[in-house]
């Protein structure tokens, strides 16, 4: 498929995740057959301020492409003004954070606060895509709440102001991350516009990503939450695509072996204090069905190097 002039591999996308979609883990997802990536998201007003930070967030590399940064924003011009400077970097995709539902970030009128202003939605668009020449998407949930259910409003106002694609969450920014996500307001926005439409909610398994597709006609699907510790999930499901037989689950020694990898990268991208204190969580992930995970839980929190986290994972495999 392809999202503007962007030719992609396949419709099997990584979700953008604070805290999670780093260059590491994206390449990780990149080796496992993933069809685009996703950037943590990127604070405008950081680019402009030439936050250091920022900087790194927006590295990019060859063999990770095509891959997508992720801007949060609420000012047009200012969106506008970043999105052309950083057209020159190694990236193929500009998307719009309209969905993420922290506080801090609603507070500030970004992330899901956006979708509560059609209007200013259209002009954001309008001017990142008028401001330089790389495709621009969004990235938004059903409504901010039950109340105020607009997806379609949104994607219609995304795609009249030049947005390539639109991906959609089935769940209000009331919701977060519980209840069950809406398969149907996909299906109803799929509907509704011309661009493509990236589907995200609730993909657990390779039969799940296969029931999204058929059920809403989305044109891709996109991989958050249980893509954490589980790069596997791309392989599995284009698997799956291509052959109807489903792969079976990695296995202990597989998961190890993969998080020690993950490991080096991080450590080797952000220094071993930092790489080590990031990497815990994802072990947690990673660990996640293997007995004794929860006592390896605690221990990993506490461990200060690589060696450490290495002894420790080993052990659980005797």
């Amino acid at each position: 498929m392809k999202i503007g002039n962007v030719e992609l591999e396949n419709n099997i996308f990584l979700a953008p995740m604070a805290g999670v979609t780093d260059l590491p883990f994206r390449i990780l997802c990149k080796e496992m057959g993933c069809g685009l990536v996703y950037s943590e998201m990127v604070s405008a007003k950081g680019i402009l301020y030439d936050n250091e930070n920022t900087k790194k967030l927006l590295t990019v590399e060859q063999k990770e492409r095509p891959a997508a940064v992720q801007l949060f924003g609420s000012q047009p011009e200012i969106m506008a003004a970043m999105a052309k400077k950083i057209e020159k970097y190694d990236i193929d995709i500009i998307d719009v954070n309209m969905g993420c539902p922290a506080p801090k970030i609603v507070k500030n009128g970004e992330g899901s606060a956006l979708t509560k202003n059609p209007k200013l939605v259209g002009d954001i668009v309008k001017a990142m895509v008028t401001a330089q020449k790389k495709p621009v998407t969004i990235k938004f949930r059903k409504g901010f709440d039950e109340e105020h259910i607009n997806a379609i409003e949104i994607a219609k106002i995304a795609e009249q102001n030049g947005a390539a694609a639109v991906a959609v969450h089935g769940r209000t920014r009331e919701q977060y991350y519980s209840g069950k996500a809406d398969w149907d307001i996909i299906k109803a926005v799929k509907q509704s516009v011309s661009i493509p439409v990236i589907g995200n909610g609730d993909i657990f398994t390779p039969e799940d990503a296969k029931n999204m597709l058929e059920y809403t006609k989305c044109d891709a699907i996109m991989i958050g939450r249980a893509a954490q510790g589980n790069p596997w999930i791309f392989q599995r499901i284009r698997h799956y695509f291509n052959t109807g037989e489903l792969l079976k689950e990695p296995t202990a020694e597989q998961k190890v072996e993969k998080a020690l990898c993950h490991a080096r990268m991080l450590i080797e991208y952000k220094g071993e204090y930092i790489g080590v204190r990031e990497m815990r969580k994802h072990i947690s992930w990673y660990m996640k069905g293997i007995k004794g995970a929860a006592e390896l839980r605690e221990k990993i929190n506490r461990a200060n190097s690589y060696n450490e986290m290495e002894q420790l994972l080993q052990k659980i495999l005797i």
